[in-house]
């Protein structure tokens, strides 16, 4: 696969002709995962597994990318090129490497602290500038890893070691946090539902642009029960989108869809075709070239340093 070619074209029959062996959970298995027990998180990492058993993409090729969190743990149980960076900047690293080799499939992981608090401003820039990657975001509604704090998602009244009166704040929506910041492909998802959870990945990965899932992923240890609302052998409705219904490339219908009282739908929200910001780099790195009788992008940045004296 060329340097410049666009990873979603990269399937399991192009894996197989390179005759590279075939991905499996046992391969792409690392250290094993230190959550605590019953955490949604394992049921998220082993659906990751399951798709990318499916997808079977070249195991050099798959990247990790995390922040701080209890699920920002993710490249130390995934056998791939992984790294684990600094809280909520998670956003900017994927967009360099993504930018900088988009033969790779970048993923990156975190909660909603690293996600909609201090990575909130690197998420709104990621998902306007349509950069070629799938975030996903295990939503808890609580800080777990900091032993019960309010997170940004944590609904009003809850009692926790930051508001022990009760949260006063307000919770951010993240379903209309990422409409409206132009992400390319917005689904939600509930760790406990694994067929949905598996084709909410598959899709959100084969998606050409900044794709995002929130999955409601429950901290038995600070917030045990927290989504039993949409789990059905507890008594919940787990509500599915209706794509028949619902037009997916409609924002204003998928607002109206993320305005739903919990413990609302689940699926794809929006999706829409737009270029992404790799693919427009490439073409005017092309240009560029071109117009310059073929200058190698090593001339092209040593003439723009020149330039910069």
């Amino acid at each position: 696969m060329s340097a410049t070619a666009p990873a979603a074209t990269l399937d399991s029959a192009t894996a197989a002709s390179a005759g590279e062996a075939k991905l499996t959970k046992k391969i792409l298995t690392a250290d094993h995962p230190t959550w605590c027990p019953g955490c949604g998180d394992f049921a998220v990492l082993a659906s990751f597994y399951k798709v990318l058993e499916k997808l079977q993409y070249p195991h050099e090729k798959i990247v990790c990318v995390a922040g701080i969190g209890c699920s920002s743990r993710f490249p130390y149980f995934v056998n791939s090129h992984g790294i684990h960076f600094i809280h909520g900047r998670a956003l900017p690293l994927a967009t360099g490497i993504s930018l900088s080799r988009p033969d790779l499939h970048v993923f990156v992981f975190g909660g909603d602290g690293d996600g909609f608090s201090i990575g909130g401003n690197h998420l709104n820039h990621a998902a306007r500038k349509n950069i070629r990657l799938t975030y996903v975001v295990m939503d808890n509604f609580v800080y777990g890893l900091t032993k019960n704090q309010t997170s940004p998602t944590s609904p009003v009244g809850r009692k926790s070691k930051t508001d022990p009166q009760g949260s006063f704040d307000r919770p951010i929506n993240p379903m209309k946090q990422l409409l409206a910041t132009g992400a390319t492909f917005v689904a939600r998802t509930h760790a406990t539902q694994v067929a949905h959870m598996n084709q909410m990945f598959e899709r959100a990965i084969r998606h050409d642009g900044f794709s995002v899932v929130e999955c409601l992923s429950e901290c038995t240890m600070f917030y045990p029960g927290a989504f039993d609302d949409a789990v059905p052998r507890k008594g919940g409705v787990f509500d599915t989108i209706d794509e028949t219904q619902h037009d997916t490339s409609s924002d204003i219908a998928a607002w109206q869809l993320a305005d739903l009282p919990a413990p609302g739908k689940y699926g794809v929200f929006y999706e829409t075709k737009r270029p992404t910001k790799n693919a427009m780099e490439l073409n005017y790195i092309a240009e560029t070239q071109a117009r310059l009788g073929g200058a190698s992008q090593k001339d092209l940045l040593r003439k723009r340093f020149e330039a910069m004296r």
